[in-house]
């Protein structure tokens, strides 16, 4: 049950992709807690993974999850979230190096700078986000589950948020825009800061490969968690705007938190697409 020790980290979760708060109406109540506590563990290896700015401290957190996960079958756990997860009898059903590869391809990444080209950020950033996807999956919908459509919505995500941070996190090692991207419109780290023609007209190019992979992936027909599926609509939608408007990092910011009748059509829809494989 969700309570005050775990209800922190979905919040946590939920002001990352506050889009969710609609999402878990349509979330059968009986495994409810267990698959947003999940989605909080999720948010917590990516903030691990991201959130840190320096690498050595990044690096001692996930280790902490290595061990955590390590141990968490035998002893319960020690964390709030780990604690609820090995409560029941789902989480060890999964078997133990899925639990341990989303925090292994995390601290493998930690010092990754810059990608080449879109294919090269692609495949840099599905390690980590294609093995939370996989693990979520086999949560869902079994350890056999297919996790191809899911795993390249969890990365293209990311990739899309990544994009709105661009201004904050023009001084990291690991840019949102490849090195192919900047060349290609004459744009330098110190460019990113400032609005300009060309960090524009690189941001459309960006966010029109991140919405052809998007729409690819949801066209699958894997499974996806109810949740994935949102995320990967509005991921989507988001792209597809930003791509079109006048000032396509505004317009990302924008559409970071909006909610409201498409969101939910949304999220029924997600919903309708996971019931057909649970």
């Amino acid at each position: 049950m969700i309570d005050g020790a775990t209800g922190s980290f979905v919040d946590k979760w939920l002001a990352v992709q506050p889009q969710q708060r609609i999402a878990l109406g349509f979330v059968d109540e009986r495994t409810r807690d267990e698959r947003v506590a999940l989605a909080a563990f999720e948010q917590e290896l990516i903030s691990s993974a991201y959130g840190i700015r320096e690498p050595q401290v990044a690096a001692a957190k996930l280790q902490w999850w290595a061990e955590e996960l390590s141990g968490a079958a035998a002893s319960g756990g020690r964390h709030p979230l780990t604690k609820l997860l090995f409560g029941g009898d789902n989480a060890r059903a999964i078997p133990s190096n899925m639990w341990l590869a989303p925090v292994l391809a995390a601290m493998a990444q930690l010092e990754q700078g810059t990608p080449s080209d879109f294919g090269a950020q692609v495949a840099a950033s599905r390690g980590l986000h294609g093995a939370l996807a996989t693990l979520e999956n086999a949560w869902w919908f079994g350890a056999g589950a297919p996790a191809e459509s899911a795993s390249r919505i969890a990365t293209l995500s990311h990739l899309v948020f990544a994009l709105s941070r661009l201004e904050l996190d023009a001084e990291r090692e690991r840019l949102p825009l490849p090195m192919t991207r900047l060349a290609r419109h004459g744009l330098a780290r110190a460019h990113l800061k400032d609005d300009s023609p060309a960090r524009r007209e690189a941001l459309r190019a960006q966010l029109g490969e991140l919405a052809g992979g998007l729409r690819e992936a949801l066209a699958l027909g894997e499974p996806l968690s109810t949740f994935r599926g949102l995320e990967g609509r509005t991921a989507l939608s988001t792209a597809r705007g930003a791509a079109r408007a006048g000032e396509p990092l505004a317009e990302l910011h924008r559409r970071q938190s909006r909610s409201g009748p498409a969101t939910a059509i949304r999220a029924w829809l997600a919903a309708r697409h996971a019931a057909r494989f649970t």
